[in-house]
């Protein structure tokens, strides 16, 4: 019956179409996530191109120009893979979009041929008598009801096949607009994706122009790499003098503790000692202590608060606020020199290079240790967390002073700005007497 088939054909359509949604649910999730990086790339590359314009003013090239641009070519590299990643996008939800056209237009088309064969029969003879006669011709009046029910049925299913293909006519042209419009963001995307291939390729021979000139300024380079050299070894010093310092304190404080606990315990013994002697002049059975066994207590020195304090700074690991905005331009431990070949320098914690005057946070709760101004380091500052011990370096106008509970995010001062123009925070994380390596500890 026509009824039937159009029950029939309206769900295989709503099967189909859900079929599509999902996927294009689906594709909406990855086209969110994908618009967000973007987004975060683009603040990205604002962020680094304010940097290398800084160190890019002055006169003579620097090393922190070159990391800024080698930081410029990385996100420039990550922009073109996003975007590649979303012309692929847009192929998925393209395909999704023809198949929903697809089945819109296969489903309209075989609407029209049957609706349009229901005319012709009914242009062939009197509906209107014919009705009458199929009624009237009925044997007994149930078969008559059943008659006029079917005929009621039929021209509800005529009259539903005519809304149908109105509605389905509505979806087909939103979805051939909806192909067009996703046509022409594919080939605006493809279009950007061309011009930063470009603005890659012009980073890269700016780079190169660069390295060139430092390669003929080796004699600087090495004085710089010398300079660089002492006042790391002066810092490094002075971390293990201060982390010497604490170590001391809290062996210190153990040792009072673990005194106090047996002049406690001597105290009892001889107050029972006193009285089983008043008890024996009296006849009376003396009194038997039986020996506890005290647990042992781990020999760090701590107080209970930094030992809860060292223990959260460690459950915070990769989780860590950054202390100044920017990116890693100097990574941790010994690594090549970005222009001298053969050479190796050393890093005891990260750089972080940034723009001019930009405020440094400490990165968790803790206790300022110490405050120093140090040649080639600027102003440093040292803060306790527990056993824990981070440090920021190249530093001016510090806000905080020893002894001063600081909380996290809590502005400390801010970064300064060497004669290179080059704004750049030397970040250290310290547990007891070795050095960690930060970027494991930044949250990503």
């Amino acid at each position: 019956m026509p009824f039937k088939k159009l029950h029939y054909r309206s769900l295989i359509l709503s099967l189909i179409l859900v079929c599509c949604a999902a996927i294009g649910t689906f594709a909406q999730k990855t086209r969110e996530q994908l618009e967000r990086e973007k987004s975060e790339s683009q603040s990205r590359m604002r962020e680094i191109q304010s940097i290398l314009k800084q160190t890019s003013s002055q006169k003579n090239v620097n090393l922190g120009q070159l990391r800024a641009l080698n930081q410029q070519i990385t996100q420039q590299k990550k922009q073109i893979d996003l975007l590649s990643d979303d012309l692929a996008l847009l192929d998925v939800e393209l395909k999704v979009l023809e198949k929903k056209r697809e089945a819109l237009d296969n489903s309209l088309g075989k609407l029209k041929v049957e609706y349009g064969h229901m005319i012709y029969e009914a242009s062939k003879r009197n509906a209107y008598m014919n009705q009458l006669v199929f009624l009237f011709s009925a044997g007994t009046f149930n078969q008559l009801v059943l008659r006029y029910k079917y005929l009621k049925q039929y021209t509800e299913a005529r009259q539903g096949q005519a809304k149908e293909m109105e509605i389905l006519q509505r979806q087909l042209t939103a979805e051939r607009q909806r192909i067009t419009s996703k046509k022409t963001q594919q080939k605006t995307v493809l279009d950007t994706r061309v011009t930063e291939s470009s603005k890659l390729e012009v980073l890269k021979v700016k780079q190169n122009d660069v390295i060139q000139e430092l390669s003929q300024k080796e004699s600087e380079l090495r004085k710089q790499i010398a300079e660089n050299k002492r006042a790391t070894d002066f810092l490094e010093a002075n971390i293990r003098r201060i982390a010497e310092r604490e170590r001391k304190e809290r062996a210190e404080r153990e040792r009072k503790e673990r005194e106090e606990r047996e002049a406690k315990r001597k105290a009892e013994r001889e107050r029972v000692a006193r009285e089983n002697a008043e008890r024996e002049k009296k006849g009376e059975t003396a009194i038997v202590v039986e020996k506890e066994e005290e647990p042992e207590k781990p020999s760090t020195g701590m107080s209970e608060a930094e030992t809860t304090l060292a223990s959260s700074f460690t459950a915070s690991q990769a989780r860590l606020p950054w202390p100044v905005k920017g990116f890693v331009s100097s990574h941790f431990g010994t690594r090549p020199h970005a222009v001298l070949r053969g050479v190796m320098v050393d890093n005891l914690g990260v750089d972080i290079q940034t723009t001019a005057g930009e405020p440094v946070r400490s990165v968790y709760d803790g206790v300022v240790l110490d405050v120093t101004e140090m040649p080639g380091m600027g102003n440093v500052v040292a803060i306790q967390h527990g056993n824990y011990m981070t440090v920021y370096a190249k530093m001016q106008g510090v806000t905080v002073q020893p002894g001063q509970k600081v909380k996290a995010r809590e502005n400390i001062g801010r970064v300064a700005t060497d004669s290179d123009g080059t704004s750049e925070l030397q970040f250290q994380i310290w547990k007891n007497t070795s050095r960690l390596n930060p970027e494991s500890w930044l949250h990503r």
